[in-house]
């Protein structure tokens, strides 16, 4: 598949799932309850693929792109120092939902705070991205850089939109499948 291509593709797969977290965290803040098992397989799925999958393929490509482009290093290093805030922001959001999970009392600011920050990271650098960085790389970036992109990470299925079949994440499919 085009490195582009699957680069969007990924993009539109995360976006999908911030809007169905999105749509429990309404639910949080009208005083229903969220479907925290929901929340938790988002949130994990996003930190055990985007996180360590995704954004570091993605680190390459803005390490080769910098090289190629010189006027967008700050804005490429920018990118990358927000995969290690959108990483420890969904840790963070993880953990509180988990301990919701788990019947800890969480005051509801905390759980807030948490996710409008994930979101709005999340959501504002998958729109940088797609608006600025994946236009250019179309353009500079040439097949030895895309083959060192695909190298950065070990060759792993994504265990959600890849055809995978694990149980854990067998409600969020079903989700998927229903806002689709």
């Amino acid at each position: 598949m085009d490195p582009i291509i699957a680069w969007h593709t990924e993009h539109t797969y995360f976006h999908q799932l911030l809007g169905l977290l999105h749509r429990e965290m309404d639910l949080f803040h009208r005083g229903e309850a969220p479907n925290y098992e929901l929340m938790l397989d988002i949130v994990s799925y996003l930190r055990e693929y985007a996180d360590r999958v995704h954004h570091p393929r993605e680190d390459v490509a803005f390490a080769r792109l910098a090289q190629r482009c010189p006027d967008l290093g700050l804005a490429l290093a920018r990118l990358a120092q927000e995969h290690r805030v959108i990483a420890h922001a969904g840790e963070n959001l993880r953990k509180l939902v988990q301990a919701a999970l788990g019947g800890a009392v969480i005051q509801r600011a905390e759980i807030e705070v948490a996710a409008a920050t994930y979101l709005v990271y999340y959501g504002n650098h998958i729109a940088k991205e797609e608006e600025d960085v994946l236009p250019r790389a179309a353009k500079v970036l040439t097949a030895e850089d895309w083959d060192a992109v695909r190298k950065a990470v070990r060759p792993s299925r994504d265990p959600l939109f890849g055809g995978g079949s694990e149980e854990r994440f067998r409600e969020l499919r079903r989700q998927i499948a229903v806002e689709a």
